[in-house]
């Protein structure tokens, strides 16, 4: 079956000034999941191979609010900043990933059950009948092709996300780590998501002492 491309009537680009300089933000619907993503772009990627990428799956609560339960703000900031120092590359924001694709309202309720029963990430998913993970990467692969890019090295402590990406024709030339301090508040989500999740996470083994910094291998 052909691969459906984004159609350019669902496309918007214009610059967009942050903290950390100029991106092209491209919004784009995507037309096989309907919703609206959006990518970052620094610098000019198009026919570019090795091209710096994150995929990063939407997290209100660590993005907006910088909720310390997880990691996802802090990595969302670290690759911005890894992007605005290599000079060239993406950041691919994924709407309809929160909690893991379950929905925002079903990863509250699991924030519940570990605060009251101490499950972890995993566990507090199957106890209300879902899906430890239900996100597809189709819509980062599309904005890709569009966008030019040729090959990608991909900044994830997740494997999986390197085979998922590849299965929708992506090259992947190098997973990257993007790693991110150790806290009391994070600890617990880092190690579930590294012993039962399978993500390569080794400053949980260098923090002898837990807060301690870990310098990110993004450079």
């Amino acid at each position: 079956m052909r691969e459906q491309g984004i159609d350019q009537k669902d496309i918007a680009e214009a610059d967009l000034r942050t903290r950390r300089g100029v991106f092209r933000a491209v919004a784009f619907r995507d037309p096989v999941d309907g919703h609206e993503h959006m990518a970052l772009v620094r610098g000019d990627v198009r026919g570019r191979g090795d091209v710096l990428v994150r995929m990063h799956s939407e997290c209100m609560t660590g993005d907006i609010f910088g909720a310390t339960r997880c990691e996802c703000g802090d990595q969302l900031g670290a690759a911005l900043d890894a992007i605005v120092r290599e000079g060239a590359g993406v950041l691919v924001y994924l709407r309809g990933h929160e909690g893991r694709g379950i929905g925002l309202v079903a990863k509250v309720r699991t924030h519940i059950l570990q605060d009251d029963q101490g499950l972890d990430t995993v566990d507090s998913a199957t106890a209300i009948g879902l899906p430890v993970d239900v996100r597809d990467y189709g819509p980062a692969a599309r904005i890709l092709r569009h966008l030019g890019v040729r090959s990608v090295r991909l900044m994830s402590n997740n494997p999986d996300k390197v085979s998922a990406l590849e299965s929708y024709g992506v090259a992947v030339a190098v997973r990257v780590p993007l790693l991110v301090p150790v806290s009391d508040d994070n600890v617990r989500y880092l190690t579930a998501k590294r012993d039962r999740l399978g993500h390569d996470l080794p400053q949980l083994d260098a923090a002898a002492v837990l807060g301690e910094a870990p310098v990110s291998e993004v450079r």
